[in-house]
């Protein structure tokens, strides 16, 4: 019977760099989509998935992202003595329990391969996932629960694969793919951000991986690839050399990059726009202002 996957590593050690001010003294991870952080979009992800262990891969500066997950018992209190019980509700459902969280350092910035290693001594011998916070995925049935279900019947190693234009293969690791079954995809190899007229496929992976704990072992091994850090999506092409089964799946749903500027203010809109209680205001404001652009030009 095929083990079934409970912990998942969400690599958050990076700085942030272009959210600049505000990552000087706010981890980028806890950064808000309407009233919700980035990690929150990600915890609430992995746990419709069956994700019981959360392991966060952190640097230096990130307290307030633990603190975030903390009892609040002040603010609790006095939701409870106003009567705030939606409010408390709410909160509550950021709580994470004793044990149920770990965090672990990564000292060097050398790569998100880098960071997936420092995670090894807590995973042992079972599958496991990975989950980028800065991809945001809008879906009736989140992501990495999709993936879990085709895990299921497949094994091996999963990656979240979606199309993009030929242009944009530089700023992703791109799919060579071996058979393509429509949903899914067996991949024959996989290349870190190939130039456009080299790229295998227009395939792109992004934020969600399911792995065998087998990657660590070609992690161990890996020099520095592109960019000068270890490549995640290095160690996963040795699986592909070893025989093993590498998957990937064309997930359902709508990705944006909260990375970049442009793909944060496009989800907070996106996700304002989804809440009943801000459609009609945020529509309103949004019509507003394009009238007046159309009317200066």
């Amino acid at each position: 019977m095929r083990k079934k996957v409970t912990k998942a590593i969400f690599p958050v050690a990076g700085l942030g760099t272009r959210f600049l001010p505000a990552t000087k003294s706010v981890p980028k991870e806890i950064m808000t989509l309407v009233d919700r952080p980035l990690v929150q979009y990600a915890i609430d992800e992995a746990r419709a998935a069956g994700i019981k262990e959360f392991i966060f891969v952190t640097s230096r500066g990130k307290g307030a992202l633990e603190d975030y997950f903390d009892h609040a018992p002040q603010l609790e209190q006095e939701l409870r003595k106003k009567g705030k019980d939606d409010l408390l509700a709410t909160l509550k459902s950021t709580n994470m329990d004793s044990g149920e969280i770990a965090y672990i350092r990564q000292h060097r910035a050398l790569g998100l391969g880098h960071a997936v290693w420092c995670a090894r001594r807590l995973i042992h011998n079972e599958p496991f996932a990975v989950m980028l916070p800065d991809d945001v995925i809008a879906a009736e049935k989140p992501c990495l629960q999709q993936m879990v279900e085709a895990y299921e019947e497949t094994g091996g190693n999963m990656v979240a694969a979606m199309e993009v234009p030929a242009h944009k293969t530089s700023s992703y690791g791109v799919l060579d793919v071996e058979e393509d079954m429509g949903s899914m995809v067996k991949v024959k190899g996989m290349v870190e951000k190939p130039k456009a007229d080299e790229a295998p496929s227009n395939l792109a992976v992004i934020g969600r991986y399911i792995l065998s704990p087998d990657v660590f072992r070609h992690l161990n091994q890996i020099k520095s690839g592109a960019g000068g850090e270890i490549q995640l999506t290095d160690a996963i092409a040795r699986e592909i050399e070893g025989g093993e089964g590498v998957y990937g799946y064309r997930f359902r749903g709508q990705r944006f990059d909260c990375g970049s500027k442009s793909g944060f203010l496009q989800a907070t809109v996106a996700f304002g726009l989804s809440r009943d209680d801000l459609r009609d205001d945020l529509e309103g404001y949004l019509t507003e202002v394009m009238s007046t652009r159309k009317a200066a030009e």
